[in-house]
Protein backbone atom coordinates (compact mmCIF):
# COMPACT_ATOMS: atom_id res chain seq x y z
CA UNK A 1 0.00 0.00 0.00
CA UNK A 2 2.96 2.33 0.27
CA UNK A 3 3.84 1.66 -3.09
CA UNK A 4 0.37 2.45 -4.18
CA UNK A 5 0.23 6.10 -2.27
CA UNK A 6 3.59 7.08 -4.16
CA UNK A 7 2.37 5.76 -7.48
CA UNK A 8 -0.80 8.31 -6.75
CA UNK A 9 1.15 10.90 -6.32
CA UNK A 10 2.48 10.78 -9.86
CA UNK A 11 -1.07 12.09 -10.40
CA UNK A 12 -1.47 15.10 -8.10
CA UNK A 13 -2.73 17.98 -9.12
CA UNK A 14 -3.32 16.92 -13.08
CA UNK A 15 -6.65 14.54 -12.39
CA UNK A 16 -9.26 17.36 -12.80
CA UNK A 17 -11.96 16.85 -10.60
CA UNK A 18 -10.97 13.27 -10.09
CA UNK A 19 -8.83 12.22 -7.43
CA UNK A 20 -5.42 11.25 -7.89
CA UNK A 21 -5.64 7.32 -6.98
CA UNK A 22 -2.97 4.31 -7.22
CA UNK A 23 -3.00 0.84 -7.56
CA UNK A 24 -0.46 -2.01 -7.56
CA UNK A 25 -0.79 -5.85 -8.56
CA UNK A 26 0.82 -8.14 -6.76
CA UNK A 27 0.82 -12.25 -8.16
CA UNK A 28 0.19 -15.16 -5.86
CA UNK A 29 3.78 -15.25 -4.97
CA UNK A 30 3.95 -11.76 -4.13
CA UNK A 31 5.60 -10.36 -7.21
CA UNK A 32 4.94 -6.80 -8.47
CA UNK A 33 3.38 -7.22 -11.93
CA UNK A 34 1.46 -3.84 -12.44
CA UNK A 35 0.94 -0.33 -11.16
CA UNK A 36 -1.11 2.41 -12.62
CA UNK A 37 -2.21 5.59 -11.05
CA UNK A 38 -5.26 8.15 -13.02
CA UNK A 39 -4.04 9.55 -15.93
CA UNK A 40 -4.37 13.17 -16.71
CA UNK A 41 -7.69 14.39 -17.25
CA UNK A 42 -8.67 12.46 -14.54
CA UNK A 43 -9.67 9.12 -16.97
CA UNK A 44 -8.36 6.36 -17.18
CA UNK A 45 -8.90 5.17 -13.76
CA UNK A 46 -5.74 3.90 -11.82
CA UNK A 47 -7.06 0.60 -11.24
CA UNK A 48 -7.95 -0.12 -15.15
CA UNK A 49 -4.17 1.07 -16.43
CA UNK A 50 -3.30 -1.41 -13.60
CA UNK A 51 -5.24 -4.18 -15.25
CA UNK A 52 -3.91 -3.52 -19.07
CA UNK A 53 -0.41 -3.66 -17.09
CA UNK A 54 -1.60 -6.78 -15.52
CA UNK A 55 -2.63 -8.64 -18.46
CA UNK A 56 -4.07 -12.22 -17.87
CA UNK A 57 -1.66 -11.76 -14.91
CA UNK A 58 -3.91 -10.55 -12.94
CA UNK A 59 -6.03 -13.94 -12.24
CA UNK A 60 -5.66 -14.67 -8.99
CA UNK A 61 -3.27 -11.63 -8.26
CA UNK A 62 -4.17 -9.23 -5.24
CA UNK A 63 -4.41 -5.72 -6.09
CA UNK A 64 -3.94 -2.67 -3.48
CA UNK A 65 -5.57 0.28 -4.32
CA UNK A 66 -5.35 4.10 -2.17
CA UNK A 67 -9.38 4.82 -2.75
CA UNK A 68 -12.08 2.31 -2.85
CA UNK A 69 -12.67 1.63 -7.07
CA UNK A 70 -15.75 3.52 -8.50
CA UNK A 71 -19.53 1.69 -8.31
CA UNK A 72 -21.02 3.77 -10.87
CA UNK A 73 -21.30 3.75 -14.71
CA UNK A 74 -19.84 7.12 -16.02
CA UNK A 75 -17.36 7.58 -18.82
CA UNK A 76 -16.02 4.46 -18.48
CA UNK A 77 -17.59 0.82 -16.69
CA UNK A 78 -17.22 0.88 -12.85
CA UNK A 79 -13.39 -0.19 -11.48
CA UNK A 80 -15.08 -2.35 -8.74
CA UNK A 81 -16.71 -4.42 -11.54
CA UNK A 82 -13.39 -4.24 -13.50
CA UNK A 83 -11.74 -6.12 -10.72
CA UNK A 84 -14.03 -8.89 -10.64
CA UNK A 85 -14.14 -9.57 -14.12
CA UNK A 86 -10.58 -9.52 -14.15
CA UNK A 87 -10.22 -12.93 -11.63
CA UNK A 88 -8.52 -11.29 -8.56
CA UNK A 89 -8.56 -12.94 -5.78
CA UNK A 90 -7.81 -10.02 -2.68
CA UNK A 91 -8.48 -6.20 -3.34
CA UNK A 92 -6.92 -4.12 -0.51
CA UNK A 93 -7.99 -0.84 -0.18
CA UNK A 94 -6.82 2.19 2.36
CA UNK A 95 -9.82 4.56 2.38
CA UNK A 96 -13.42 4.33 1.33
CA UNK A 97 -14.89 6.82 -0.93
CA UNK A 98 -16.85 10.07 0.04
CA UNK A 99 -18.47 10.36 -2.83
CA UNK A 100 -22.24 9.37 -2.59
CA UNK A 101 -22.16 7.58 -5.76
CA UNK A 102 -19.10 5.19 -4.75
CA UNK A 103 -19.19 5.13 -0.74
CA UNK A 104 -19.30 1.59 0.32
CA UNK A 105 -20.73 0.18 -2.81
CA UNK A 106 -17.66 -0.45 -4.96
CA UNK A 107 -16.53 -2.54 -1.92
CA UNK A 108 -19.83 -4.48 -2.03
CA UNK A 109 -19.22 -4.68 -5.62
CA UNK A 110 -15.96 -6.82 -4.86
CA UNK A 111 -17.05 -8.96 -2.14
CA UNK A 112 -20.63 -9.75 -4.54
CA UNK A 113 -18.30 -10.84 -6.59
CA UNK A 114 -15.89 -13.68 -4.61
CA UNK A 115 -12.89 -11.08 -3.92
CA UNK A 116 -11.44 -11.02 -0.33
CA UNK A 117 -11.66 -7.35 0.70
CA UNK A 118 -9.65 -6.06 3.20
CA UNK A 119 -10.55 -1.76 4.01
CA UNK A 120 -8.46 0.69 6.06
CA UNK A 121 -4.92 0.33 5.36
CA UNK A 122 -2.84 3.10 5.38
CA UNK A 123 -6.53 4.80 5.15
CA UNK A 124 -5.26 8.35 7.31
CA UNK A 125 -2.05 8.98 4.99
CA UNK A 126 -4.55 8.22 1.80
CA UNK A 127 -7.07 10.82 3.37
CA UNK A 128 -4.09 13.33 4.09
CA UNK A 129 -2.89 12.80 0.34
CA UNK A 130 -6.69 13.20 -1.08
CA UNK A 131 -7.75 16.01 1.44
CA UNK A 132 -8.17 18.13 -1.16
CA UNK A 133 -11.00 15.47 -2.96
CA UNK A 134 -12.57 14.67 0.49
CA UNK A 135 -13.04 18.37 1.00
CA UNK A 136 -14.92 19.16 -2.05
CA UNK A 137 -17.29 16.01 -2.43
CA UNK A 138 -17.62 16.15 1.90
CA UNK A 139 -17.80 20.27 1.89
CA UNK A 140 -18.79 21.27 -1.65
CA UNK A 141 -15.42 23.40 -1.27
CA UNK A 142 -11.67 22.87 -1.89
CA UNK A 143 -8.97 22.40 0.49
CA UNK A 144 -7.27 25.71 0.99
CA UNK A 145 -3.64 25.52 1.73
CA UNK A 146 -2.28 29.47 2.52
CA UNK A 147 1.34 29.70 1.25
CA UNK A 148 3.24 32.57 2.82
CA UNK A 149 7.14 33.61 2.85
CA UNK A 150 7.83 36.36 5.40
CA UNK A 151 10.99 38.09 6.99
CA UNK A 152 11.81 37.41 10.17
CA UNK A 153 10.36 40.24 11.66
CA UNK A 154 6.72 39.03 9.50
CA UNK A 155 7.33 41.47 6.62
CA UNK A 156 6.36 40.32 2.89
CA UNK A 157 7.45 43.55 1.21
CA UNK A 158 9.69 46.34 2.20
CA UNK A 159 6.82 48.97 0.98
CA UNK A 160 3.20 48.50 -0.83
CA UNK A 161 3.51 47.46 -4.21
CA UNK A 162 7.04 46.58 -4.02
CA UNK A 163 8.48 43.32 -5.05
CA UNK A 164 10.43 42.45 -2.92
CA UNK A 165 12.33 38.89 -2.73
CA UNK A 166 12.29 37.36 0.84
CA UNK A 167 13.52 33.54 1.02
CA UNK A 168 16.12 32.03 -1.09
CA UNK A 169 15.96 29.78 -4.17
CA UNK A 170 15.20 26.29 -2.50
CA UNK A 171 12.05 27.94 -0.94
CA UNK A 172 11.56 29.11 -4.67
CA UNK A 173 11.60 25.84 -6.07
CA UNK A 174 9.40 24.54 -3.30
CA UNK A 175 6.55 26.97 -4.38
CA UNK A 176 6.47 25.66 -7.46
CA UNK A 177 6.08 22.12 -6.40
CA UNK A 178 3.18 23.17 -4.76
CA UNK A 179 1.84 24.30 -7.48
CA UNK A 180 1.71 21.74 -9.36
CA UNK A 181 0.69 19.66 -6.89
CA UNK A 182 -2.62 21.88 -6.63
CA UNK A 183 -5.72 22.57 -8.89
CA UNK A 184 -5.78 26.49 -8.36
CA UNK A 185 -3.99 29.12 -7.33
CA UNK A 186 -5.65 32.62 -5.66
CA UNK A 187 -3.91 35.71 -5.35
CA UNK A 188 -5.38 39.82 -4.99
CA UNK A 189 -5.87 42.14 -7.48
CA UNK A 190 -3.23 44.01 -5.30
CA UNK A 191 -0.51 41.20 -5.84
CA UNK A 192 -0.99 41.14 -9.26
CA UNK A 193 -0.89 44.52 -9.95
CA UNK A 194 2.30 44.91 -7.82
CA UNK A 195 4.20 41.89 -8.79
CA UNK A 196 2.76 40.63 -12.54
CA UNK A 197 2.86 36.87 -11.42
CA UNK A 198 2.91 34.24 -14.28
CA UNK A 199 1.48 31.74 -11.28
CA UNK A 200 2.79 29.00 -13.39
CA UNK A 201 4.46 25.80 -12.15
CA UNK A 202 8.41 27.11 -13.87
CA UNK A 203 9.89 23.73 -12.19
CA UNK A 204 11.83 21.60 -15.63
CA UNK A 205 9.39 19.40 -17.32
CA UNK A 206 6.38 20.64 -15.09
CA UNK A 207 4.66 23.32 -17.05
CA UNK A 208 2.10 21.04 -17.87
CA UNK A 209 1.00 20.98 -14.02
CA UNK A 210 0.51 24.70 -13.50
CA UNK A 211 -2.95 24.95 -11.40
CA UNK A 212 -5.64 27.35 -12.86
CA UNK A 213 -5.32 30.58 -11.59
CA UNK A 214 -7.99 32.50 -9.67
CA UNK A 215 -7.82 36.37 -8.93
CA UNK A 216 -9.81 37.79 -6.31
CA UNK A 217 -10.71 41.62 -5.83
CA UNK A 218 -9.85 44.53 -8.13
CA UNK A 219 -11.86 45.11 -11.72
CA UNK A 220 -8.84 45.81 -13.89
CA UNK A 221 -9.34 42.95 -16.26
CA UNK A 222 -6.30 44.00 -18.10
CA UNK A 223 -4.00 43.29 -15.16
CA UNK A 224 -4.74 39.63 -15.01
CA UNK A 225 -2.42 36.87 -15.86
CA UNK A 226 -3.43 35.17 -19.39
CA UNK A 227 -6.45 32.86 -18.79
CA UNK A 228 -6.82 33.50 -15.07
CA UNK A 229 -10.77 33.55 -13.74
CA UNK A 230 -11.24 36.81 -11.52
CA UNK A 231 -14.09 37.32 -9.13
CA UNK A 232 -14.21 41.48 -8.95
CA UNK A 233 -14.92 43.76 -6.44
CA UNK A 234 -15.65 42.80 -2.59
CA UNK A 235 -15.43 39.19 -2.29
CA UNK A 236 -17.00 37.05 -0.28
CA UNK A 237 -14.65 33.91 0.26
CA UNK A 238 -17.34 31.24 1.23
CA UNK A 239 -18.98 32.10 -2.04
CA UNK A 240 -15.69 31.94 -3.65
CA UNK A 241 -14.87 28.43 -2.19
CA UNK A 242 -18.50 27.19 -3.26
CA UNK A 243 -17.80 28.42 -7.18
CA UNK A 244 -14.59 26.66 -7.25
CA UNK A 245 -15.74 23.66 -5.65
CA UNK A 246 -18.77 23.23 -8.24
CA UNK A 247 -15.86 24.10 -10.70
CA UNK A 248 -14.14 20.24 -9.52
CA UNK A 249 -11.36 22.36 -7.74
CA UNK A 250 -9.77 20.21 -5.06
CA UNK A 251 -6.90 21.74 -4.11
CA UNK A 252 -6.08 25.47 -4.05
CA UNK A 253 -2.82 27.25 -3.00
CA UNK A 254 -3.19 30.96 -1.81
CA UNK A 255 -0.29 33.23 -2.47
CA UNK A 256 -1.33 36.01 -0.83
CA UNK A 257 -1.32 38.80 -0.68
CA UNK A 258 -1.65 40.16 3.21
CA UNK A 259 -5.49 41.05 2.93
CA UNK A 260 -6.41 38.19 1.20
CA UNK A 261 -4.72 35.97 3.67
CA UNK A 262 -5.99 38.12 6.80
CA UNK A 263 -9.81 37.52 5.07
CA UNK A 264 -9.48 33.86 4.59
CA UNK A 265 -8.07 33.63 8.27
CA UNK A 266 -10.57 35.17 10.21
CA UNK A 267 -13.15 33.83 8.07
CA UNK A 268 -11.70 30.72 9.22
CA UNK A 269 -11.53 28.88 5.67
CA UNK A 270 -8.05 27.66 5.92
CA UNK A 271 -7.03 24.44 6.22
CA UNK A 272 -3.64 24.08 6.12
CA UNK A 273 -0.85 26.91 6.08
CA UNK A 274 2.89 27.18 5.22
CA UNK A 275 5.36 29.23 6.66
CA UNK A 276 8.70 30.05 4.85
CA UNK A 277 10.67 32.21 7.79
CA UNK A 278 13.94 33.96 6.47
CA UNK A 279 16.52 34.79 8.47
CA UNK A 280 17.12 38.87 7.99
CA UNK A 281 14.18 41.94 8.85
CA UNK A 282 12.68 44.79 6.85
CA UNK A 283 11.92 47.13 9.22
CA UNK A 284 8.97 49.12 10.66
CA UNK A 285 8.48 50.19 7.12
CA UNK A 286 7.58 46.63 6.18
CA UNK A 287 4.36 45.25 4.67
CA UNK A 288 3.07 43.22 7.74
CA UNK A 289 2.24 39.39 6.39
CA UNK A 290 -1.13 39.26 7.77
CA UNK A 291 -2.08 42.98 7.46
CA UNK A 292 -2.45 43.48 11.09
CA UNK A 293 -3.23 40.44 11.56
CA UNK A 294 -0.55 39.08 13.89
CA UNK A 295 1.29 35.42 12.65
CA UNK A 296 0.78 34.05 16.12
CA UNK A 297 -3.13 33.45 14.76
CA UNK A 298 -2.03 30.38 13.22
CA UNK A 299 1.07 29.57 15.20
CA UNK A 300 -0.10 29.91 18.37
CA UNK A 301 -3.72 29.12 17.64
CA UNK A 302 -5.45 25.96 18.53
CA UNK A 303 -6.94 25.76 15.46
CA UNK A 304 -3.98 24.36 13.52
CA UNK A 305 -1.30 22.59 14.53
CA UNK A 306 1.81 22.24 13.47
CA UNK A 307 2.79 18.89 11.54
CA UNK A 308 6.54 19.48 10.74
CA UNK A 309 9.56 22.10 10.55
CA UNK A 310 12.39 21.87 8.44
CA UNK A 311 15.46 24.01 7.37
CA UNK A 312 15.59 24.99 3.45
CA UNK A 313 18.74 26.66 2.45
CA UNK A 314 18.67 29.57 4.65
CA UNK A 315 14.94 29.64 5.48
CA UNK A 316 12.41 27.86 8.17
CA UNK A 317 9.53 26.20 6.93
CA UNK A 318 6.64 25.48 9.21
CA UNK A 319 3.85 23.46 8.02
CA UNK A 320 0.36 23.76 9.97
CA UNK A 321 -2.52 21.95 9.49
CA UNK A 322 -6.11 22.80 10.74
CA UNK A 323 -7.40 20.17 13.42
CA UNK A 324 -9.41 17.53 11.43
CA UNK A 325 -12.73 18.57 10.44
CA UNK A 326 -15.35 18.25 7.35
CA UNK A 327 -17.83 20.47 8.05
Amino acid sequence: MRHAIQVAQRGAGNTAENPAVGCVIVDQSGKLIATGHTAAGGRPHAETQALIMAGEGAKGATAYVTLEPCAHHGKTSPCAGQLVEAGLSRVVIAATDPDPRVSGKGIEILRAGGIETTVGVLAERVEFQLRGFFSRIIRGRPHVLLKLAVSSDGKIAKAPGQQTAITGPEFYSRTHLLRARADAILVGAGTVRADNPSLTCRLPGMAHLSPKKIVVGGDDVLALPKRALQFPGHVDFEEVLQDLGDQGINMLLVEGGAKVAKSLLEADLVDEFVLATAPHSIGFQGVDALAGLPLTEITDSKRFVQKGRETLGVDVISHYLREKRMS
